[in-house]
Order: structure tokens, then sequence, then C-alpha cells
């Protein structure tokens, strides 16, 4: 009697794992047991990047900040300082975005913030 293997299933299986693979180099795109192991890996890689990405752009955001502040004759960590003896809550990723679109009103905050 032959043994059922559920092909359909199976095929799906290998399919859906192939798929997750497209465009990898090599054998690494292709021959399933070896497609596993970079999928596999692919999948950590995306989970801990997804955690990185946040602390990437909060560096990035700094970034921008510290360079717009020093052509305002001061520096990020002093500007951030005064934003909060004076109370005034602009979060990182919002003052960046005024530094780089609007150096006039960045211009502003900081001279309101430190007088």
């Amino acid at each position: 009697m032959p043994k059922a293997n559920n092909a359909v299933a199976s095929k799906a299986r290998r399919k859906r794992i192939l798929k997750k693979a497209k465009g990898f180099w090599g054998s690494r795109g292709n021959i399933l047991t070896v497609v596993k192991h970079a999928v596999d890996k692919a999948e950590q890689y995306a989970y801990r990047d997804r955690r990185v990405k946040k602390r990437t752009f909060r560096s990035l955001w700094i970034m921008r900040i510290n360079a717009a502040a020093r052509l305002n004759g001061t520096t990020y960590s002093k500007l951030v300082n005064a934003m909060l003896k004076k109370s005034l809550e602009i979060d990182r990723k919002a003052l960046a975005e005024i530094a780089v679109k609007d150096p006039a009103a960045f211009t502003q905050i900081v001279k309101a913030v430190i007088e």
C-alpha cells in the first residue's frame, strides 16, 4: 500500500519558503536546504533591524538638530537643555524636520529658548 505524502501541502510549503528567498544570490535562492537557512537568517536580521531602525533615525535627527544649532551659535546639548528648562517640548523628529525644511523657524526657536 503506498504511503500518502500530502504533496499539495509539501509543495505549498516549499513554494512559500522559496518565495521568501526571491533575489537571493546563487544556491541561497534555489536549493531548498540552503534556502531554509538563508531565509531563517534573513528573518532574524529583519526582526533585529526593525528595532535598530528606531535608534538609527533618532541618531539622524540628533545630527541634523546639532548641525542646525551650530549654525545658530549653540550646540545640540545646550539647546535641548535650554528647551527642558523653558518647558518647550518639541520632539526630536519634529525639531529635525523644522531644522531642515524651515531654517528661519528653527532660528526663532533657538532665539526663544536661549537668551
